[in-house]
């Protein structure tokens, strides 16, 4: 669609910004990047997105969407001239649709825990954390993709975490390619990609970032 307006908005580190980017890369589709302060809240970003006041949001002919596994859906579903991101069976589609909702539900907040806490809780998260990411590389079996042959829409929601990994590891003091290291295979599969390459900032980056906020939490 040549006369479409995408804007996305976005903060350069949020791997749910990063699926999206993936997800728009991976259709051809040209957009606008409007990069934002999240503590300083753009008046565009607040009237785009007045519900939950977040990012991602992608603003397509003026109407928003937002979430970012709800915008990646969006997009597979305007743009179909390039190959689909979600399988066409119905149960393969519920099956990737649980395994992103998975990722959200526990690699992020986990994750998350894992750099926002420390001693015993941080121990949990840890433990939680690795528990959660073998049982990704178990659905993943010996596939190139989660569905298969094919790089899809579970594949562009967990992706952008591999960014993060190298903070987890230098924060909780783990390895992760020690204990999946299929997992960490595949993700350098997926890196092979240029959609994805191009979409996923720099992991010394996103450490030294996490590292300051710590500092400000005093957790450091």
């Amino acid at each position: 669609m040549a006369g479409d307006q995408v804007t996305l908005l976005v903060f350069w580190a949020s791997p749910f910004g990063m699926r999206v980017r993936i997800a728009l890369a991976e259709k051809g589709v040209k957009y606008e990047y409007s990069e934002q302060d999240l503590r300083n809240k753009s008046a565009l970003l607040l009237q785009m997105n007045p519900v939950h006041k977040k990012i991602p949001v992608l603003v397509h002919d003026g109407k928003p969407v937002c979430e970012s596994l709800i915008i990646v859906q969006y997009i597979d579903e305007v743009w179909k001239d390039k190959a689909p991101l979600l399988p066409s069976d119905p149960y393969q589609r519920a099956q990737s649709r649980f395994w992103a909702d998975f990722v959200d539900k526990k690699l992020y907040y986990l994750g998350r825990k894992i750099l926002t806490t420390k001693g015993e809780d941080q121990e949990a998260a840890k433990k939680d954390f690795i528990d959660s990411l073998k049982l990704l590389e178990g659905e993943l079996g010996d596939k190139r993709y989660f569905v298969g042959e094919t790089f899809g829409y579970v594949d562009v929601a967990l992706i952008p975490f591999y960014c993060w990994f190298y903070a987890y590891e230098t924060v909780g003091n783990i390895n992760i390619e020690a204990v999946c290291p299929k997992l960490i295979a595949y993700c350098r599969r997926c890196l092979e990609k240029e959609s994805v390459s191009k979409s996923l900032d720099d992991p010394q980056k996103v450490s030294d970032f996490v590292v300051m906020r710590r500092k400000l939490l005093g957790l450091e």
